[in-house]
């Protein structure tokens, strides 16, 4: 058969239309070079099929095949799942160790340690006040500089601990809105259960959702940082995402199953949990707190007690730091076993409790602390610095190059204006064909 004579112009058309669109594409990443989430797309040019030529219509009289063009195959969306996986470890690492250094820092704040008003400079107070009256044991002004050591000494250790329980509780808070029905978490399920449905729309109908994919996968990047999060592609365009240890999966497709139980789902979360439990680091916190003000309310009133006089503390065993207060008034303070004018040998001995098991404890608590919040910095910074990492090698990929975007727009334009030069060269082809064959000579 004979070929078209339009076959080249409808040629030269499709390139044209196809430099359009990879112009078009071009044109929408410069706009998102910016947009967080956005990945990179490019349009997959492929030749269109040819047009067979029979056997006979050619020189030789064997069968052909002629070009005709370029079609866009695709709009394809670079993106690495491969790294989005590393990504998503990572960011679920990094943001359990930043909401851990965060409620740490409010117990590094309430113990202002080394620092004037501390417990440590209360304790020394404390024991200078009962070296101070040993010298002068019936001094009336002494003994009520004792007592108001003892009382500034007591409500600093029970106001350090209302600060950890107050810590505690902002953790727990902290969940309890991320985790709530209208929270954090259910806000991006919902929305993720939305873009499926639209994603599996689009796909039934044939087109390409890059930009609906990258909000997806948006949300679940930001969901690894609070907690543990694996996605299974259900094969229609829709996923489903469990998060944490949550007994169903958060996302199936478009349902979603919202709020549920959580034991230790890692992440910000996870993090949450651990320092607001029972059994978590604020609580042993407490517990050490409360050790330490048991064991110098016992030590000193051994020693206060041996002389028959009452207890210099009262406390409450197992909150002792909460309960802690001075028992005695400037008379009943007790400086000496017997009766004898100027005796001091209660006081002395209670003054050599400096540095004794009481300071040694609450040293050690200190020192636990400061450990805690050293380590947690430490691995915030490492994982702060491979999430870094990671997601610069994501946008080495995903991310939009402005140089290159630049390149491509010279490339599709040279490429357009080709193909718009020979639409004009069929055109004035055909012209010559139409309007001036058989007039040779007119």
């Amino acid at each position: 058969m004979a070929v078209s004579t339009f076959t080249g112009l409808q040629t030269a058309l499709r390139g044209l239309l196809a430099q359009q669109r990879a112009l078009d594409v071009t044109s929408h990443n410069v706009a998102n070079a910016n947009t967080v989430g956005y990945s990179r797309q490019e349009a997959v040019l492929a030749a269109s099929p040819a047009l067979r030529i029979p056997a006979g219509a050619v020189q030789g009289g064997g069968a052909a095949e002629l070009g005709t063009g370029v079609d866009v195959a695709a709009y394809r969306r670079i993106r690495d799942q491969f790294l989005d996986l590393q990504y998503r470890a990572q960011a679920m690492r990094l943001g359990g160790l930043a909401a851990q250094v965060r409620g740490l820092e409010g117990v590094e704040v309430a113990l202002a340690e080394p620092g004037e008003n501390g417990i440590a400079a209360q304790l020394g107070k404390f024991w200078s006040g009962w070296e101070a009256l040993a010298n002068a044991p019936e001094n009336q002004a002494t003994r009520q500089a004792l007592l108001e050591s003892g009382v500034g000494l007591a409500g600093s250790i029970a106001a350090l601990d209302r600060q950890l329980a107050t810590a505690s509780e902002q953790a727990a808070a902290e969940y309890e809105s991320i985790v709530a029905g209208g929270g954090e978490v259910g806000q991006m399920a919902a929305e993720i259960a939305r873009l499926n449905e639209s994603i599996r729309s689009s796909l039934g109908s044939g087109s390409t959702p890059n930009d609906l994919l990258d909000r997806r996968d948006l949300l679940l990047d930001r969901l690894s940082a609070l907690a543990q999060v694996s996605v299974t592609d259900l094969g229609d365009g829709t996923i489903e995402v469990e998060f944490g240890d949550a007994a169903t999966p958060l996302v199936a497709g478009t349902a979603v199953s919202w709020p549920q139980a959580l034991a230790e789902p890692g992440g910000k979360l996870g993090a949450l949990l651990e320092i607001s439990g029972p059994t978590g680091t604020i609580a042993s916190y407490r517990a050490d707190l409360d050790a330490f003000a048991g064991e110098l309310a016992e030590t000193v009133n051994a020693i206060h007690a041996s002389g028959g006089g009452p207890a210099f503390f009262s406390f409450t065993p197992g909150s002792a730091a909460s309960t802690l207060a001075v028992a005695v008034g400037a008379a009943e303070v007790q400086t000496s076993v017997g009766p004898a004018a100027g005796a001091n040998d209660i006081a002395i001995a209670i003054g050599a409790l400096r540095g004794g098991s009481a300071d040694q404890a609450y040293a050690s608590f200190v020192s636990r602390v400061g450990t805690d919040m050293s380590n947690a910095r430490r691995a915030e910074q490492n994982a702060d610095a491979l999430t870094a990492a990671i997601d610069a090698r994501r946008e080495a990929t995903a991310g939009v190059s402005l140089d290159e975007e630049m390149t491509n727009l010279i490339r599709f334009q040279r490429a357009y204006q080709a193909s718009a030069r020979a639409m004009t060269s069929f055109d004035e082809a055909l012209d010559v064909l139409v309007n001036r064959t058989g007039r040779v000579g007119l």
